[in-house]
């Protein structure tokens, strides 16, 4: 298994397929970051066209389980980040 990209890299691949420098590229990802952050704690979703979709689960309040001590607790309501992968990504790195 290869390393992940980092954020260098991928802003000069960004840069590179954009035909802007990496400052422009960068900008441009920390608006998408933003744009994305801010809908979803809204609790709306963002489709992001070949990658997937990010959306926001509410989960309800639950029992959990202290795996230490087997003391079960009451989990307060929270939301959790989901990211539903697109047909075309899977297919292409099925290919």
């Amino acid at each position: 298994m290869t390393k992940p990209m980092t954020k260098t890299q991928l802003l000069a691949a960004l840069a590179d397929a954009m035909g802007a420098d990496k400052k422009i590229a960068g900008a441009a990802l920390d608006a998408i970051a933003a744009v994305v952050a801010r809908e979803v704690a809204a609790g709306g979703a963002v489709t992001l066209p070949g990658l997937g979709k990010i959306a926001c689960k509410e989960r309800p309040e639950r029992l959990v389980r202290n795996p230490a001590t087997g003391e079960q607790v009451t989990k307060a309501a929270d939301k959790q980040v989901k990211f539903a992968i697109a047909k075309s990504l899977k297919d292409s790195v099925n290919a």
